[in-house]
């Protein structure tokens, strides 16, 4: 008779200069079923992730040796780092510094002091979100019998990458729904509301900034590929739409 094997528990990393407060939340995640993983600076961060990839990191923004809005950054251009949750933790409770870590695609931002089991419940949503949305992630079309001519982007679902006039796109994972929602129905209208109900798992925890702050990183990046091509139009009072007359080559 063979025994089952127990699925690991979660592994989460804890990027935390406050050893107290590391340790309450080591202990609080270590009770309720995950293996945190506590680092005291950035850098022993970027090696731990780099080592193992967890399922989910938890970044002070105020740690000695580097922003953690600037760790995010870099944990996000590792391998596999794009599709890692991430949280902030931090004493900055000010608007600003939460839309700046909405901006550059974190998954939630908890202000200190903060109650331990909220911060576990947090957590629990963050990865049922991730993975929800890894399930739905759509799966790119057979190739054509036909020669076509190019097209500016190229959704590969099964490597969760889109293409943009043959350069591999860097995205998080709301931009990556965001840009495949377009792709899909070039020139159709998309409300706010609309976006957060069919990109966000659960859009009731989001605001209408919250597009507007992803659309914004999601334009940046393409324009780093073509500056002179703009992809993604905004209607006033109504929502965005993709181009529909976009060049086949920048």
């Amino acid at each position: 008779m063979s025994v089952p094997v127990p699925a690991p528990h979660p592994r989460i990393l804890i990027a935390e200069d406050e050893s107290g407060i590391a340790d309450t939340v080591q202990y609080v995640l270590r009770s309720d079923g995950f293996t945190p993983v506590w680092c005291a600076t950035a850098q022993e961060a970027l090696a731990a992730f780099a080592q193992q990839r967890p399922a989910l990191a938890i970044l002070d923004v105020g740690l000695p040796d580097l922003n953690g809005f600037e760790l995010f950054k870099r944990l996000q251009a590792l391998p596999g780092g794009a599709d890692v949750p991430m949280i902030f933790l931090t004493a900055r409770s000010d608007e600003i510094d939460r839309v700046v870590g909405l901006e550059l695609g974190a998954d939630d931002y908890i202000a200190k002091p903060f109650s331990p089991r909220e911060l576990v419940a947090r957590v629990r949503t963050v990865l049922r979100r991730s993975v929800r949305a890894a399930a739905a992630a759509p799966v790119a079309p057979p190739a054509p019998a036909a020669a076509k001519p190019p097209q500016p982007f190229l959704i590969d679902g099964e490597r969760r990458q889109i293409r943009y006039y043959g350069r591999a796109l860097e995205l998080s994972r709301y931009e990556y729904g965001l840009l495949c929602l377009f792709v899909q129905r070039p020139g159709r209208v998309y409300t706010r509301d609309e976006l957060l109900e069919m990109v966000w798992d659960d859009p009731g925890d989001s605001f209408d900034r919250t597009v507007d702050a992803h659309i914004k990183t999601l334009r940046a990046k393409l324009k780093a590929v073509a500056p002179e091509v703009e992809p993604i139009r905004t209607l006033r009072g109504t929502g965005y739409a993709l181009n529909e007359d976009l060049p086949t080559a920048a």
